[in-house]
C-alpha cells in the first residue's frame, strides 16, 4: 500500500463524530478499513438534488478533480466545523490552482432531514457561495449508493449519527484518489492531492497552456509561515539555470565533435 494511504494511529481517535457515545453497530477500525478500501473505486453517476430542488448528476462534474464531503445538517458541532475548515482549505486551494481547477460537493446524508432547503440554509450559515461548490440532497437509494462508492459509513446514534470525519478526493474520471480524515483540515492535505491531479490533467485550451500550467504548479509550494501556497522563484531559477548549463554543455560537445572531424 502506498505510504500516502497509511493513516497515523494518533489520527484515528479524532476521526469519529460523536466520540463520546459510539453506536453499537459502529466500529472505527471497520469504518477506516472500508474508507481506505474505496481508494481506486469508481463513483457512479448518481443523481442528487441541488438547493433549488433540481436534479444534479455527478457526471456533470467529470473532467476535473472533485472533493466530496458528507454531513448531516442537524449536527451542531462537528459537521459545521468540518465544513468551515474545508472552506478555508478550499479557498487556499483555489488561490494555488485556480477557481475552475476542481469542484466541491457537500452532501447531506440524512435524507429525511437534509432537504434542498436545509442544504441551502446550511450553506448560507457557513457563508459559502463559491461557484465551484455545490450543496446537494438525495433520496435513500442515491445516498446509500454514493456512500458505498466512497467508503463512507454512518450509523444512527444518540447524538444523531456516528461516522468518520472523512473528505474524499476523486480524480477527473470519478475514481476515489485520496481520503482525508479529521475535523481540522491542514491545507496541504487537500491541496497536494488536488495539485497532483490537476498537474496530470491535460488542458483542453492547448498543449502550450497545459505545459505552462504544469510548470507553474511544479513551482508552487506551501509556505507554512503564511499558511498559503506561493510561486517559488528559486525553483524556477534553478530550472532555467540547469537548462542553460545543459544547453551550453551540449553546444560545447557539438563544437568539439565538429572540430575533431
Amino acid at each position: 500500500m502506498p505510504l500516502r494511504n497509511i493513516i497515523p494511529s494518533f489520527l484515528v481517535g479524532a476521526m469519529v463524530a460523536g466520540a463520546a457515545a459510539v453506536a453499537a453497530d459502529y466500529d472505527r477500525d471497520d469504518a477506516l478499513e472500508t474508507s481506505q478500501g474505496a481508494i481506486g473505486q469508481s463513483v457512479a453517476n448518481w443523481t442528487l438534488r441541488d438547493v433549488d430542488g433540481q436534479s444534479f448528476e455527478l457526471n456533470s462534474l467529470r473532467g476535473k478533480p472533485l472533493v466530496i464531503s458528507m454531513i448531516f445538517t442537524s449536527c451542531h458541532h462537528v459537521c459545521p466545523t468540518i465544513t468551515k475548515n474545508l472552506g478555508s482549505a478550499v479557498e487556499i486551494a483555489s488561490e494555488a490552482l485556480g477557481d475552475d481547477a476542481f469542484s466541491v460537493v457537500t452532501v447531506g446524508f440524512d435524507w429525511a432531514v437534509d432537504t434542498p432547503d436545509r442544504m441551502r440554509l446550511y450553506a448560507a450559515e457557513r457563508r459559502i457561495d463559491a461557484l465551484n461548490w455545490h450543496f446537494l440532497a438525495g433520496d435513500p437509494e442515491s445516498i446509500k449508493a454514493l456512500s458505498e462508492d466512497i467508503g463512507f459509513l454512518f450509523y444512527p446514534s444518540a447524538k444523531g449519527f456516528d461516522h468518520l470525519t472523512q473528505t474524499t478526493v476523486l480524480d477527473a474520471d470519478g475514481v476515489v484518489y485520496r481520503q482525508i480524515y479529521g475535523v481540522d483540515i491542514d491545507p496541504p492535505s487537500l491541496v497536494e492531492p488536488l495539485k497532483e491531479l490537476v498537474f496530470d490533467t491535460p488542458r483542453q485550451a492547448g498543449a502550450l497552456e497545459h505545459w505552462l500550467d504544469r510548470f507553474r504548479l511544479f513551482c508552487t509550494v506551501y509556505d507554512p509561515n503564511s499558511g498559503r501556497y506561493k510561486f517559488d522563484y528559486s525553483i524556477a531559477t534553478t530550472i532555467f539555470v540547469g537548462i542553460f548549463c545543459l544547453g551550453a554543455i551540449a553546444t560545447f560537445i557539438v563544437k568539439e565533435w565538429r572540430h575533431a572531424r
